[in-house]
């Protein structure tokens, strides 16, 4: 599979690069820098809005990639965002600045990316919606005080799977529950939607926030896949271009479809790489992918533990492969430096995840998570570099 990444030909540091910084951003596949490149070479042109052949196409190639969203994970409504941040941040200032008031309760979790807590804490600023954060015992979150939460919540705001920890998350019963206490639900599916195949319908949320380029696709942009009932109580908070239907000197109307929350010229480029690798990622056995991973980040896990490391990550089946550790003496930055010299590129730091580092008790984690094109080889690598790591800081 790697011979369809171009970056897994160069050498970084005089050495093979072996790439376990996944869970920040994937690797992208020729397919879909083609597929960028040749939109700017061929159809470079504005969408929605001319007639001309270049128009034409630049829209059809933009539009494809929204279908094939709709279509891969059963949504009625997929609002394009640069990414899950926006789409967490449309969530709360389109549907939650019009559907909360003052004393109203959303509920939180002590795992969550700073993107699914940020928001919520600048919404509360401005019209005192009350927070409560269900927290994390022993890596997984505490269910009996989620029950405890629900009680007279209005939302509910869970990450799928953590980004740190690579747990995947009870969402099917965190969904139900929510449901039955007459709440609406968010999930941030940004390290979920690249491992397993969601049917958002089936899942029976109201907003799921997704990245592209956590699977395989451009940075810059993401999807708001919304519940025809949340999509109904949402009104635009951005105006501009494209998102409307009239405008008069008097007053405005607006699309009824997804392009009113999509205000301005679009990503398009994003969007048509996405699209290729949508279809690229289509081919992909990701279940067989997940279970193959899982094993390898089991088998680093323990040597981990056997080298006097401190592991974070459960790594039980659903989980991400994810390996989440520490060093008793060594810091972090300068065991992720020392990785780097032999081409090994590792996460550090809190992970934008301040709250769960402050209940692990650390100031961060080496964090090494696996995709699709990595292998045992690059986790023998990685046990080998971190020998050579503890050789030279003995």
């Amino acid at each position: 599979m790697k011979e369809d990444f171009p970056i897994f030909q160069r050498l970084v540091n005089g050495k093979k690069l072996v790439y376990l910084d996944n869970a920040a951003t994937t690797q992208k596949p020729s397919c879909v820098i083609d597929a960028m490149s040749n939109y700017y070479s061929s159809s470079n042109a504005n969408v929605h809005r001319a007639v001309h052949t270049l128009a034409g196409e630049a829209t059809e190639g933009y539009e494809a990639c929204r279908k094939i969203l709709k279509q891969r994970y059963n949504a009625d409504y997929a609002v394009m965002t640069s990414g899950t941040t926006e789409g967490i941040n449309l969530a709360a200032r389109a549907w939650g600045e019009y559907n909360l008031q003052s004393g109203d309760a959303v509920v939180l979790t002590e795992m969550e990316h700073h993107s699914d807590i940020v928001p919520w804490q600048m919404l509360a600023e401005r019209i005192a919606i009350e927070l409560r954060f269900v927290p994390v015992e022993n890596g997984a979150l505490d269910m009996e005080a989620l029950e405890v939460a629900l009680v007279g919540a209005k939302l509910v705001c869970v990450v799928h799977t953590s980004n740190v920890l690579g747990v995947r998350n009870s969402v099917e019963q965190i969904i139900a529950k929510s449901k039955d206490a007459g709440a609406r639900i968010l999930i941030d599916g940004a390290q979920a939607v690249p491992h397993e195949l969601i049917d958002f319908k089936e899942l029976g949320a109201d907003f799921l926030a997704f990245s592209a380029h956590k699977m395989c696709g451009p940075t810059g942009i993401g999807a708001l896949l919304i519940s025809a009932d949340a999509f109904a109580e949402m009104k635009p908070f951005m105006g501009g271009g494209d998102m409307i239907e009239t405008v008069t000197l008097e007053g405005s109307t607006y699309q009824s479809n997804e392009h009113k929350f999509e205000a301005g010229t679009p990503r398009i480029a994003e969007g048509v790489g996405w699209a290729a690798a949508l279809e690229w990622i289509s081919n992909v056995d990701l279940e067989g992918h997940h279970k193959r991973l899982l094993a390898i980040a089991r088998n680093v896990s323990q040597n981990l533990t056997e080298k006097g490391m401190t592991v974070y990550s459960s790594l039980n089946p659903g989980d991400a492969a994810v390996v989440s550790f520490t060093h008793p003496t060594i810091h972090p930055e300068d065991f992720a430096r020392l990785l780097d010299a032999q081409g090994i590129a590792v996460r550090t730091g809190h992970h934008c995840a301040q709250p769960l580092m402050e209940k692990l008790g650390v100031n961060g984690t080496i964090r090494a998570s696996f995709y699709i094109y990595n292998d045992e080889s690059d986790a023998d690598a990685l046990l080998s570099g971190i020998d050579r790591v503890l050789e030279a800081m003995a």
